[in-house]
């Protein structure tokens, strides 16, 4: 069989460049030896998950961390699963939680080199290797149908065997010359396959980065490197991309392991020396006290959208997946509370080789810290950030007023004051804390303990005395004074040694105002809140909140 001129036949295109050529077109970096090239290389489906993000930070610092690339590929050889909009998504959403790529698809940056990052833009290059392995013999056409492969597929099934296109059931392995041209000529779909060189007897032994030394059995799969379209399958896309992208470490999920051996053979073919491959263990959750791996259809918690939306701070997800990443991070974290978690010495071999647990009680945890660190700057500008994208429009028109929103918060979050508030975890919850200091969004509970004639009287006696200008002990000062004229003690030594000459004591008249501008019994100081809405608004809410 004359193997160039089957390879004409099977791959007809003139345009193609010889193989070796891109090894002139795609260099090899320049770098330190030590740096990593690493790569994010997502299908463009536009659902982008939690997994996602964690082998995104895991490529993030073992490139960064050795002063090597971070790039963006983007694997949209499966056209029917395109979702518009889905690359900026991915950019966007990684962006949010502090991911940048160096490189790559949609980035504007110098050192785009390597591209196209669109693997559909780089039809050619994989056309011209298909075609040399033909023409080595090492590849051949396949005609089967979708229902020959499902019969084949079943009868494996039915002899409980590997299921496969392999040995006796790789039916068009050894077809002629003649009846593949009749074939083509007669317009017949068909792919192109590996002719694989491996046996099942063999065994690999691999060194994975984060698993260490794996045994696996040698590929005897023909597995199909071109689809009837003429576009590449992911496995020989990414053979062929890492290779010319010049990647040194590949992170990818353990359910990749069973395409390893794939992967090597396809290396070995090529010419190609592999990348190292890491496999990252599962991100796994309690359920009922069993562990289980985090699902899509079960775990809310799995879409990054999920944090997004709820407001979560995003660096304490970063710094909470850094724990997962690394055992010792959290261990430095505790010795250097205040550094950038950039300054951490990640290292792939200290990735766990069992499934992580993510436990979000502990993000939660996480993230009230982090929010407590806030200056009012940085605050104001993380609540805004959600608000620009989730908030209703009330809190859009709400946070264009900076000054008002920083004095807010610097009162009830303690931003910028040592007592700093800590039980925030998300932009929603802070959010939403801020209600009452705007009229469109007070929405008053008045749950008094006292009688509508007390409430009253207090609400009216203060009103009558109450001045903006005060300070906390004139306005306090100004409370006890009309104690004694509604019925309760103005000292609290008083009514502990006569409670039944009282209503109550002056901590009860402060809660009747609290109740009366806030709408809650509990509040951060209440001089200072009234001080915030001013004279007017102060008043105007006393008198509304007269039974």
């Amino acid at each position: 069989m004359d193997m160039k001129k089957l390879a004409e036949i099977l791959i007809p295109d003139k345009d193609l460049l010889p193989p070796e050529e891109y090894e002139n077109i795609y260099p090899e970096r320049v770098r330190d030896g030590k740096a990593e090239v690493t790569r994010l290389a997502p299908s463009p489906t536009g659902f982008i998950h939690l997994g996602n993000l964690y082998s995104a930070l895991a490529d993030e610092r073992a490139a960064h961390t050795t002063g090597g690339t971070f790039y963006l590929r983007i694997e949209d050889t499966d056209e029917k699963r395109k979702v518009d909009g889905a690359v900026e998504s991915v950019i966007r959403s990684l962006k949010y939680f502090g991911i940048n790529f160096d490189e790559g698809a949609e980035i504007d940056s110098p050192l785009n080199n390597y591209g196209p990052y669109y693997q559909r833009q780089r039809a050619k290059i994989y056309r011209s290797f298909a075609k040399r392995l033909i023409e080595q013999g090492l590849a051949y056409p396949c005609f089967c149908t979708e229902d020959e492969l499902n019969a084949v597929r079943e009868e494996q099934t039915a002899e409980k065997l590997i299921t496969g296109y392999y040995g006796k059931y790789a039916k068009c392995r050894n077809l002629s010359s003649e009846q593949i041209e009749a074939d083509v000529k007669a317009g017949k779909p068909f792919v192109i396959r590996l002719k694989s060189q491996g046996s099942t007897e063999n065994k690999i032994l691999f060194r994975d980065a984060i698993k260490g030394e794996v045994t696996v059995t040698e590929n005897d799969q023909d597995v199909v490197i071109l689809k009837s379209d003429g576009i590449p399958t992911y496995h020989f896309a990414h053979a062929i991309d890492d290779h010319f992208m010049r990647t040194t470490l590949v992170i990818r999920g353990e359910e990749w392991l069973s395409s390893l051996p794939v992967h090597i053979e396809l290396h070995k073919v090529l010419g190609f020396k592999p990348p190292r491959y890491a496999h990252t263990c599962s991100l796994m959750k309690m359920d009922g006290g069993t562990k289980r791996k985090l699902s899509k259809r079960k775990d809310p918690e799995l879409s990054l959208d999920y944090y997004r939306k709820a407001g979560y701070f995003p660096k304490a997800v970063v710094k909470y997946l850094m724990t997962i990443l690394n055992s010792d991070f959290e261990e430095w974290t505790l010795k250097n509370p205040d550094a950038d978690y950039r300054d951490f010495k990640f290292r792939i071999e200290k990735m766990g080789k069992s499934g992580a647990l993510f436990d979000l009680d502990k993000l939660n945890d996480l993230s009230r810290t982090e929010i407590s660190k806030l200056s009012e700057r940085e605050c104001f500008e993380f609540l805004k950030s959600w608000v620009d994208e989730f908030g209703t429009e009330k809190d859009k028109a709400h946070f264009k007023d900076k000054d008002y929103i920083i004095k807010v918060l610097a009162l009830v979050m303690g931003v910028g004051g040592k007592k700093r508030r800590k039980d925030i975890e998300r932009a929603e919850q802070g959010v939403r804390l801020i209600d009452y200091f705007f009229d469109d969004t007070f929405a008053p509970v008045y749950n008094y303990r006292f009688d509508g004639q007390t409430v009253n009287s207090v609400i009216e006696n203060f009103a009558k005395v109450y001045d903006p200008a005060d300070d906390n002990s004139v306005w306090f000062a100004k409370v006890k004074s009309i104690a004694p004229l509604v019925g309760f003690a103005a000292e609290m030594s008083d009514y502990k040694a006569r409670p039944e000459d009282y209503k109550g004591n002056v901590s009860d008249v402060a809660e009747i105002l609290r109740i009366a501008i806030t709408g809650m019994p509990n509040s951060p100081d209440l001089c200072t809140i009234m001080g915030i809405l001013g004279k007017d608004r102060s008043v105007e809410r006393l008198n509304a909140a007269k039974i």
